[in-house]
């Protein structure tokens, strides 16, 4: 349920004042920020039943942030004062359109505040702290009006109430889930990550903007599938630089997400701004980053995710044709960095081209993340459709090498209306519910975001333990003395073999090593003498955030009320 999808803009501005004013009551460490502690003493006021403050909490907290800011206060309000008036508070997902909604809120910008018993009082009591500490101030900082008296104007309530204390956070302070996984990165895990190298052997370092960017959807597939005008579809509009044809349009990697007005920033301007998580990208090279841009615009949807339109994978004698940069190394760090990684089919277009396995073989350790849309599914009828759904899957099975069956959506994800008359009523009613399904899966995205962030995280401190134990093994059968050359060159050769041994060594699943062809490669550009011997002390902190810390900061930050 996303808290934004509320007519909370709606309630008037008198309403909007007073709930500001309620916030910063509410937010006792004076960070803009609402906790779970904060609000289970402030929520108790409305005499609402636990059970019914657990709901409003995990509506209002729909991202799992562990807090809520201004805009999820005020849906929390409006809550509240809903079950207050007798109404059930329920979830549902009833518009097909892309937007969430909650049963029969459909009078809620109508209705009035919430009454919460002993606010009045609580509220004179903040004022008179703020007054008290004001005074303080004038005292200590000698103010002095132009007659030489002190100046006592007192400004007007709503000033007092947006006015923060001067109580200030520690550094350690941990405010929310993000706040407390980019702790836990630079204290616990960066270190391990440097000391081993594993920004070189495996996955850039991560920065602030990693953890608080938004989530991100990457579209995959051959040239003219309808990967942007998938993304077309979903905004109701075209967005900045999009060009749509039967030819290859596409020839760069192009990021279209929220900004303040439409327009298209050029890729080595993206990749050096710090506010955005593209840094990594600057590995790649020039020759990259001429092929990458950013589309903004201001979109509500794009407000919540941010999407990945990629170039047309090639097939037949293009293929053969290089491209200037690490196509494939590319695809593999958007998929890192991609809450859900979509492979568009066209029912004309289903063989599988070297370069298409190619990449869905970097795919690799995102397989969870991938969903497949047989898209232009009207242009068959529904004896063909069965056909080609049968060979895609034959395909696919022949590339993925997993038991599991990929989730398949069928459908016409564009604009135009389809001809009925080109449909029979059996499929209609299949790629409605189709398209239906695949809404839904792409807006659950921000509501698992915080999720999702915390399994990459453990994911990656998995794959830096592995990492260090590899690095520090390869170094300890190094020779002392002599021969070292060709003692390198053969623990290069014999990679495979190296891995099996770190395995048994420490009890670890052959699932979580690296691949192989990867790590040879990187390992030709280094000395293995120059490696570092196991630090067991950073492992063991990595053993111990993954064993208490972790859990213990969801624990925190989870629904007060449970």
């Amino acid at each position: 349920m996303e808290a934004s999808s509320l007519p909370i803009d709606s309630c008037t501005k008198e309403h909007q004042k007073i709930y500001r004013d309620w916030f910063n009551i509410a937010d006792s460490d004076r960070d803009g920020r609402v906790t779970g502690n904060d609000a289970t003493k402030f929520f108790a006021m409305s005499k609402l039943s636990r059970q019914e403050l657990k709901q409003i909490w995990a509506i209002a907290d729909s991202k799992r942030q562990g807090y809520l800011g201004l805009k999820e206060f005020i849906v929390a309000m409006q809550l509240i004062s809903w079950a207050q008036a007798g109404h059930e508070i329920t979830f549902d997902i009833l518009k097909s359109s892309g937007k969430l909604q909650i049963t029969n809120f459909s009078d809620l910008e109508n209705i009035g505040l919430p009454a919460m018993e002993g606010v009045d009082a609580l509220a004179a009591f903040f004022l008179l702290a703020l007054l008290s500490q004001k005074k303080k101030d004038f005292a200590t900082n000698g103010v002095h009006d132009i007659n030489g008296s002190n100046h006592h104007q007192v400004p007007a309530s709503a000033k007092w109430f947006t006015s923060k204390s001067s109580k200030k956070i520690p550094p350690s302070a941990v405010t929310s889930v993000v706040d407390g996984l980019k702790r836990l990165y630079i204290e616990k895990l960066k270190p391990l990550e440097s000391t081993y190298r594993f920004n070189d052997f495996v996955s850039p370092s991560l920065t602030n903007s990693d953890f608080d960017a938004k989530p991100m959807v990457m579209l995959l597939g051959q040239y003219s599938t309808g990967k942007t005008t998938f993304i077309k579809h979903l905004l109701q509009c075209d967005y900045p630089g999009a060009h749509i044809g039967p030819e290859p349009t596409t020839d760069r990697f192009v990021v279209v997400m929220s900004g303040p007005d439409e327009r298209s920033i050029p890729g080595n301007t993206i990749a050096v701004q710090a506010d955005l998580p593209f840094g990594g990208l600057t590995t790649f090279g020039g020759a990259f980053l001429s092929k990458f841009e950013c589309s903004q615009m201001p979109h509500p949807l794009l407000d919540q995710i941010t999407f990945v339109d990629t170039p047309g994978v090639l097939s037949g004698e293009k293929q053969r044709t290089q491209r200037s940069y690490d196509f494939t190394g590319v695809i593999s760090w958007f998929a890192a960095k991609c809450d859900l990684i979509l492979l568009l089919f066209d029912p004309h277009k289903l063989d599988i081209s070297d370069e298409f396995k190619r990449v869905i073989s970097c795919l690799r350790g995102n397989d969870d993340k991938i969903r497949v849309v047989l898209n232009k599914a009207h242009q068959v009828d529904t004896q063909q459709l069965m056909r080609v759904y049968g060979a895609l899957m034959w395909s696919l099975g022949k590339v993925l090498n997993t038991p599991e069956v990929v989730r398949v959506y069928i459908g016409s994800f564009n604009d135009n209306q389809i001809n009925e008359a080109d449909v029979d009523q059996l499929g209609q009613d299949l790629f409605e519910k189709e398209q239906d399904d695949l809404l839904k899966d792409l807006l659950d995205i921000p509501r698992k975001a915080c999720d999702r962030r915390i399994n990459e995280f453990v994911k990656r401190a998995r794959a830096a333990k592995i990492n260090a134990y590899i690095v520090s093994h390869l170094k300890k059968e190094m020779p002392s003395m002599m021969g070292k050359a060709k003692a390198q060159q053969r623990l290069i050769d014999n990679l495979q073999d190296e891995f099996a041994k770190v395995q048994r060594e420490y009890h670890l699943p052959p699932g979580d090593f690296p691949s192989v062809e990867h790590y040879r490669e990187v390992l030709n550009n280094y000395n293995i003498d120059k490696f570092e011997k196991l630090k067991p002390k950073l492992v063991q902190a990595v053993d111990d955030m993954l064993g208490y810390e972790v859990p213990e900061l969801l624990k925190n930050f989870r629904n007060p009320y449970e």
